[in-house]
């Protein structure tokens, strides 16, 4: 999905510098811990920056992670618009078959506002404990899991939380999350491409697992921006907007300065603005001192640095003098953005087709067993396997070689190196990258740049299907 739909401007024509956004590039692009996937910078209302680093695509989906959460606080919003629930009334009474079983004082005090604002009185993440006490009924299991203070005393950032009140919206609506959604939030805002895992069948997860594109996150930052209004459209009710984007509980840790300025309905406060974000650097900035928006996919686990590269960076170039001889120069550089390419010494002469055993000292990267390195055409092809058979991935010597084994949309690229094989391969609709290298020994080591926090089982490494 393209902006295409969407106002353009130029960052002079909207006072900004473009020169500061290019200095958030080299940021991003020289910092040897952050790979950038895609950016969205729209300031009053019009997209002023976009990029997209190929092989990464501007119609490409990519798993959100945690942004997911904010996605689930928008269809709260519209619930709750629509007298399906009441914020400060208890969970409990969204769940009365748990009624009987249900006994600790805290947890039958815990409101809906409480669980949104991540301060049901837990102390920590409980997911694990909940899933246990539960059976696999997350929610069951987490009311069956007392609060260690009072609701709405204590913040901890605990994925049952938004789970719950996922499943309020769900059961409320009878629907799951992305076909509520649809009509309210993805059509009105021309989002089209959008799917969420589910657990079980059926109930879309809520605190993670949502695909969607890079566009689709600055739709959502703008919509929050304009309090809700979406052209001549009040879509999201301007009170709910409010509440999520405030302070709702203190979050003081040790997270970083941008993790403790105070949690909202779904959302982080910020040094600046707010934000909806998750793991391996997805990001939704809404700045209304600005009247911007950036959207940001990638991968890296340096979160804080990324935001602080945006707040050196780009911040000042909101206050700075436009220069609009840079603007063609930021353009045309953010159109031809691509990841760097995996260095490659020349084909050794007696390169040939061989099996490599999987060296870990406990379960491989993607339950991956053996790999598989042979001459295809004029090329070389990959294949890992795992339990399930083989997966066979073509790999680019010196540039990038998309492809879509078992329907799983792959990057790789690789070469040869003084011991053997190497190779990364890019899982286009998430976060991750798998390294490998085949040594002259007969085995592969591999390891995730970033490792997946879902299932990490090849095929399931996409967005989810039908």
């Amino acid at each position: 999905m393209s902006t295409a739909d969407l106002p353009h401007s130029t960052p002079s024509a909207e006072g900004v510098d473009a020169r500061g956004i290019a200095a958030l590039l080299d940021a991003l692009e020289t910092d040897p811990d952050i790979r950038p996937h895609g950016l969205v910078l729209l300031r009053h209302g019009a997209v002023i920056a976009e990029g997209w680093w190929a092989p990464y695509a501007a119609d490409r989906v990519q798993l959100l992670y945690s942004l997911s959460k904010s996605f689930t606080s928008t269809a709260a919003g519209f619930a709750h618009a629509e007298g399906l629930f009441e914020l400060d009334t208890p969970v409990i009474d969204y769940f009365p078959e748990y009624d009987a079983e249900v006994t600790d004082p805290r947890t039958r005090r815990m409101t809906v506002r409480n669980i949104a604002s991540m301060a049901s009185g837990h102390a920590e993440e409980t997911i694990d404990r909940a899933s246990q006490a539960g059976g696999g009924d997350l929610v069951r299991g987490f009311l069956l899991t007392p609060p260690d203070a009072e609701p709405g005393t204590l913040f901890a950032y605990n994925q049952p939380c938004t789970y719950t009140l996922a499943a309020i919206v769900q059961r409320a609506s009878g629907q799951s999350l992305i076909d509520y959604l649809r009509p309210r939030l993805f059509e009105p805002l021309g989002i089209r491409e959008a799917s969420w895992f589910e657990e079980p069948a059926g109930v879309d997860l809520g605190f993670s697992g949502l695909h969607a594109t890079t566009d689709a996150v600055a739709r959502l930052g703008q919509l929050y921006l304009q309090r809700g209004r979406w052209g001549e459209q009040q879509l999201l009710d301007a009170d709910w907007l409010a509440e999520a984007t405030r302070v709702q509980v203190a979050n003081p840790g040790d997270w970083g300065p941008d993790w403790s300025q105070g949690y909202g309905l779904q959302f982080w406060m910020s040094r600046h603005g707010y934000r909806g974000d998750g793991a391996y650097g997805q990001f939704c900035i809404v700045l209304p001192e600005h009247d911007a928006v950036l959207a940001i996919t990638s991968e890296t686990e340096q979160m804080q640095r990324l935001l602080d590269h945006v707040w050196a960076r780009l911040l000042p170039a909101f206050d700075g003098e436009p220069h609009p001889d840079a603007d063609a120069a930021l353009a045309e550089r953010l159109a031809s953005a691509a990841l760097p390419v995996p260095p490659s010494a020349p084909q050794p002469v007696t390169a040939a087709s061989a099996v490599f055993a999987v060296a870990s000292a406990g379960r491989a990267p993607a339950g991956i067993r053996e790999v598989r390195l042979r001459s295809e055409g004029d090329g070389w092809v990959l294949g890992l396997v795992d339990r399930a058979g083989e997966l066979v991935v073509p790999v680019g010597i010196g540039e990038w070689v998309e492809s879509a084994p078992d329907g799983v949309p792959i990057a790789a690229a690789g070469g040869w190196d003084g011991d053997g094989f190497a190779a990364e391969v890019l899982f286009l609709e998430t976060p991750h990258t798998l390294h490998l290298a085949c040594r002259a020994d007969g085995t592969a080591q591999l390891r995730w740049l970033t490792t997946p926090l879902h299932p990490d089982r090849l095929r399931e490494l996409r967005h989810p299907v039908g």
